[in-house]
């Protein structure tokens, strides 16, 4: 299945794109796909911590993405 990742700060700049398409198995977890984004882009392994959104809530890793699933990936923070 096609996954449309959406990134936000440091992870759009790491990308290249707001959008991301990425290639998955039909049946793929939150942790899953960390892994396969750490590998395609080791740039991420460095951020101190990534979320990741599904369809507008938190998700933990064990979180099973669905084919029509809206996923975020939301870098760390920082401001003043």
């Amino acid at each position: 299945m096609k996954i449309n990742l959406r990134a936000f700060g440091i992870a759009r700049d790491i990308f290249g794109s707001d959008v991301l398409e990425v290639d998955a198995p039909e049946s793929i977890t939150v942790g899953e796909l960390r892994l396969k984004l750490n590998r395609d882009w080791p740039a991420l392994e460095g951020l101190a911590s990534v979320m990741f959104a599904v369809d507008h809530e938190y998700a933990s890793d064990d979180c099973v993405i669905q084919a029509e699933s809206e996923v975020a990936l939301i870098p760390p923070v920082a401001g003043g």
